[in-house]
Formats: structure tokens, C-alpha cells, sequence
């Protein structure tokens, strides 16, 4: 700036000193002529510098917007490579987890096995043991009564004609004969009945009450409440749902047979009710797993065509039971 003004006031002092002098001397206009040259070059000068701030500044832009660039770049390089590193630890972690499930697998097989023989080793041990004192009582003369003779008239299986009529005749030992006189003395047997002990409140929450046992894995106390509901509440809404659980208090325990057996009686009680689709698709698998897998595949099968709006859950599983035991192979 102080160029610039500096500038303009040479400027116009050597314009009003030419206006006075121009026509007196020639010489003068040597020296404007001068003058002007140096003006000139002065001015170059000034937009010089100024065109040269200019250029810094945007060069120094350009130079920051690198810098950043360079710095994004580095970031997302070192972004990728934890993204490398953690996939890497991902795949080993799940390498290790692969090795000790087969460990874990391969440990309670060994060790089954060796339960087995252990058990058949201290069998041949205990026969092998009772066997040398029987010979050594033999030897020794000592005859073994501890065995009961079999008495003719038994439930024992005998051979025809091997009852002679010595065995007939004796009198030391009292024969078990099963006659009719002998149904005067069948005892009765006595049922006794377990204590209640659901709540006397509504059947809603006796009902919660009984789902109380289950979230808290007494599945004793469950089979016992459940049975309960059902039995005190056979025509409430809520009883299908009852009958469910206490079918599952056996499957839960692998008693197969009586979860099959209270499946089934839901299924025939209770078939519009809320469980009806998977009672009726856990009744098919707890059949096959009792022996009867002809019935079971039925059961399974006929989960989408008596329950065709149930929930989408139930019917993939009923697929995936089907295909698990292979029932379509064994119809077709």
C-alpha cells in the first residue's frame, strides 16, 4: 500500500510539473520520458509481489488439501489392515472352538469306552472270583443250599415228567401254588393322593403359577401343577396350552413314552387350541423316537395339512422333521 500511494503522488507531481514546463525546455521530455520508464518498471514490480502472495496463498490451499488427502489415506490403510487382522482372529478363534468340540467329542467317547470295560472288567472279576470259591467249596465237600429247590406247581418253567412223586410228597418246604383260593388274599392296591398344590385364586394364575416351576426348571413340581390344571379346569381355554407343557415336563426329562402318551391326549382333547399344531408335531417325533416311526411321519406330516394357518416356525420345523427321520423316503 505504501508503494502504491507513493506511486500516485510521483504520478501526480510529475504531471503538474510537466504541465508547467513542457513548453519551455526539450530537455524535459527526456526526463518524463524517463520518468515513465521508471513508473512503469515500478508498477511491474508492485503487481509482481502481489500476483506472488497470491500464488503462496493458493499454494499453501493446495498443500493443506494434500496433507488431509494423505492423512485419509493413512487412516483407511490402517483401517483395512485391523479389518485384516480381526477376520484373521476371527477364523482362528473359530478354529480353536472347531478343535475343542471334537476334543470334547473324542474325550466323552474315551471315556464311555473305558466305563464299558472298566464295568465288564469287574463283571469277569466278580465271576471269575465267585467261580474259584465255588470249586474250593466243592473240593472241600461243602455243598451250596442257598439255591431253592423248585417245587412242582411253581410259576418256575419245568420239563414234562420231571416231577416225581417224592417232590410231590414233601413236608419240610411249603409249595407256592397259585389256585383261586389264592385271590382272597390280593391286597388292593391304595392310591394315595398327592396334596394339592396349585393356589386358590383364578385359573389364570393357578396357570401362571404352574409356568412358574417350568422357568425355574423343576419339572417335577411342573408335571404335578400342570396335571393339576388340567384336571380341576378341563374345559378353560387356557387347558390346551396346560396339556402342552405337561407333555413337555417328559420330553424335557426323555421319558418318551409318557410325553408320546400326553401328546396324544391333548391331541385328542384339546385340537383347537393354541398348541394344538406343535403338540401335534412334537406327538409325531416322540413316536419316532419310542420305536413307532410310521406313526410318528404321519403325525409329522399332517402338522400343514390339519394346521395349514399355523405359524410359520412350526411348519419349517415339521420340514425339517420330516426330512430329518426321512419319512418321504419311506412312503414313497
Amino acid at each position: 500500500m505504501l508503494k502504491k500511494n507513493y506511486l500516485l503522488i510521483l504520478i501526480i507531481s510529475v504531471i503538474s510539473f510537466s504541465n508547467n514546463v513542457y513548453s519551455e525546455e526539450p530537455a524535459l521530455n527526456e526526463l518524463l520520458d524517463i520518468i515513465q520508464k521508471d513508473l512503469r518498471t515500478l508498477e511491474r514490480a508492485v503487481y509482481s509481489e502481489s500476483f506472488s502472495s497470491k500464488t503462496n496463498q493458493t499454494n499453501k490451499n493446495n498443500l493443506n488439501n494434500n496433507e488431509k488427502e494423505e492423512i485419509l489415506t493413512r487412516h483407511l490403510l490402517k483401517l483395512s489392515e485391523i479389518q485384516k487382522q480381526f477376520q484373521e482372529l476371527t477364523n482362528k478363534y473359530e478354529e480353536i472352538n472347531f478343535k475343542l468340540d471334537k476334543l470334547m467329542t473324542r474325550f466323552s467317547k474315551t471315556q464311555s469306552d473305558n466305563q464299558l470295560r472298566f464295568q465288564q472288567l469287574e463283571n469277569s472279576v466278580t465271576e471269575k472270583t465267585n467261580d474259584v470259591i465255588v470249586g474250593q467249596s466243592t473240593n472241600l465237600g461243602i455243598v451250596d443250599n442257598t439255591k431253592e429247590k423248585v417245587l412242582p406247581g411253581t410259576n418256575q418253567p419245568q420239563d414234562l415228567g420231571s416231577i416225581s412223586y417224592k417232590d410231590m410228597t414233601q413236608k419240610n418246604e411249603n409249595q407256592i401254588i397259585k389256585s383261586v383260593d389264592s385271590t382272597k388274599t390280593v391286597l388292593s392296591e391304595i392310591i394315595v393322593n398327592e396334596e394339592k398344590i396349585l393356589p386358590e385364586n383364578t385359573p389364570v394364575q393357578q396357570y401362571e403359577f404352574a409356568t412358574s416351576f417350568l422357568k425355574v426348571g423343576d419339572y417335577n413340581m411342573a408335571e404335578r401343577a400342570f396335571k393339576e390344571f388340567v384336571d380341576t379346569n378341563p374345559n378353560h381355554e387356557l387347558s390346551g396350552n396346560a396339556q402342552y407343557w405337561y407333555a413337555e415336563t417328559f420330553r424335557i426329562r426323555q421319558l418318551y413314552t409318557d410325553a408320546a402318551s400326553a401328546y396324544l391326549e391333548g391331541y385328542q382333547k384339546y385340537p383347537k387350541s393354541e398348541k394344538a399344531p406343535i403338540n401335534l408335531l412334537k406327538l409325531g417325533v416322540s413316536l419316532v423316537q419310542i420305536g413307532e416311526k410310521d406313526q410318528g411321519c404321519l403325525m409329522i406330516k399332517g402338522v400343514k395339512k390339519q394346521y395349514p394357518e399355523a405359524a410359520q416356525s412350526v411348519l419349517q420345523k415339521a420340514k425339517y422333521e420330516e426330512k430329518k427321520f426321512e419319512c418321504q423316503k419311506d412312503n414313497s
